[in-house]
């Protein structure tokens, strides 16, 4: 069966030529580069407020020969434009990337080459920092009586109380604390590092807290599934790998239960374990290490964090502000 014909785009600002090579260029994004709709409709919004921009910019109807012939002054404008409606710098890049896809397809189709396009930088995007979480609240996580009410096996709350446990407090990724085998984390007493598999298959070694220890023996002795030495010490509910799905949702329903924003994710407890440390006192490239950042620069990024901390303390509490 054939597929069914993409609807005809009508432009008020545009000549039908271009109304018809945009519905072909998104016709083409979905079917061959597989983009989601959602994408689509972002990428036809931006090419629709470019093109009524330049209608206005230039007091009349756009034509192929004349968006062929665009000027980096004029894609400046567009973007100026947006820029002065607050668009955020994420929202700027998606744009300039779309006009960009639907210049190179009208290039391929010999409608024109756009080269204005590609001589404009693409906007800066403001690095979001991490959020961590409070200490209070990072180290109730690791309760497994936040949950008693819940109708689910007691072994299972110990197991994800244990995972959060060692995610703030050895400050691993998740898939790092689900890729330990059971030889590789001591019994409480008989030891206090772990040594951890992280990206690109690099080792480190890491400290765990003796009461971390003892939340993942505690999880040991509940779980009725035998834990080989050479097997994953944490498994999910019919014993086979536990996927970190269920620790995303673990958190979400303990988030629900304290009052946690969104933000308070598994991977928001490494966050805090390297934000905590830092406000503490530690040394930053102790912290690299522990992270296993290769670069510096990555973990420079929780210095941010604790200056937004004391910036904010000096706001409010600073009796000339």
């Amino acid at each position: 069966m054939s597929k069914a014909a993409a609807p005809q785009i009508e432009l008020a600002s545009a000549d039908p030529s271009i109304a018809q090579e945009m519905t072909r260029w998104l016709s083409h994004l979905g079917a061959e580069r597989r983009l989601s709709p959602k994408t689509l409709e972002a990428y036809g919004r931006d090419l629709r407020q470019c093109l009524d921009f330049l209608c206005s910019h230039w007091g009349e109807r756009v034509t192929l020969k004349r968006f062929a012939a665009l000027e980096a002054t004029d894609v400046r404008a567009f973007m100026a434009m947006r820029r002065a409606d607050d668009i955020a710098g994420r929202s700027l890049m998606r744009a300039l990337a779309g006009l960009r896809s639907f210049g190179r397809f009208l290039e391929r189709e010999g409608k024109g080459k756009v080269g204005a396009l590609s001589a404009i930088r693409a906007p800066k995007v403001a690095k979001s920092l991490p959020k961590p979480l409070p200490m209070a609240s990072a180290k109730r996580l690791a309760d497994a009586d936040e949950r008693a009410g819940e109708e689910r096996e007691t072994w299972i709350l110990a197991r994800d109380a244990a995972v959060m446990a060692l995610l703030y407090g050895s400050g691993l990724r998740i898939s790092e604390a689900l890729g330990l085998k059971r030889r590789e984390v001591p019994r409480p007493g008989e030891g206090d590092v772990l040594v951890v598999t992280g990206k690109g298959n690099k080792t480190r070694m890491v400290p765990v807290l003796q009461n971390v220890l003892e939340l993942v023996q505690d999880y040991v002795a509940m779980c009725p599934y035998p834990l080989p030495a050479e097997g994953p010490i944490f498994v999910g509910a019919r014993g086979g790998p536990l996927s970190p799905r269920i620790i995303q949702l673990a958190m979400e329903r303990l988030r629900g239960a304290l009052g946690l924003p969104d933000s308070a994710t598994p991977h928001a407890l490494r966050h805090s374990f390297a934000t905590h440390l830092l406000s503490r006192g530690g040394d930053l490239r102790a912290i690299q290490e522990l992270l296993g950042h290769s670069s510096l620069s990555t973990t420079q990024v929780y210095t941010g964090i604790d200056s937004e901390r004391l910036l904010e303390v000096y706001a409010s509490a600073h009796p000339r502000r």
